[in-house]
């Protein structure tokens, strides 16, 4: 018996605990989770509520970077629960920058770094 497609309400309540899992989720050189470091650069939700996420790392020589993408699923995985299937997905281009990190990811980073780290670089860039 195939089950019926998950509504649009049923995704989006999916897809927000995704992004709850990846909240959790953090690179351990860095104490902000891995969304709101704008590392998360797609998230789907299919009509059968399998998953896939497609993220990056800060850099492409991360020594953790399986251990960061192994992580994300598993904890998608713990928040969508069993039989769904959850693909994450490690992508280098285009390449992070912090442009990326949310509002809550940029107050964050000021609070550990005690300057607006993403203003300093936009700062710099834009020069």
């Amino acid at each position: 018996m195939v089950a019926a497609p998950l509504s649009e309400a049923e995704r989006e309540e999916l897809r927000r605990r995704v992004v709850g899992a990846l909240r959790e989720t953090y690179d351990p050189e860095i104490p902000v989770n891995v969304y709101d470091l704008g590392l998360v650069y797609g998230l789907e939700v299919d009509l059968e509520g399998n998953v896939r996420v497609d993220m990056t790392l800060t850099s492409p020589t991360c020594p953790v970077a399986e251990t960061v993408a192994a992580a994300a699923r598993a904890a998608i995985m713990e928040a969508v629960g069993p039989g769904r299937r959850v693909e994450v997905n490690l992508v280098w281009d285009p390449p992070w920058t912090p442009e990326r990190v949310t509002p809550e990811g940029r107050d964050r980073l000021r609070e550990i770094y005690g300057y607006d780290f993403v203003g300093e670089w936009l700062r710099r860039v834009r020069r």
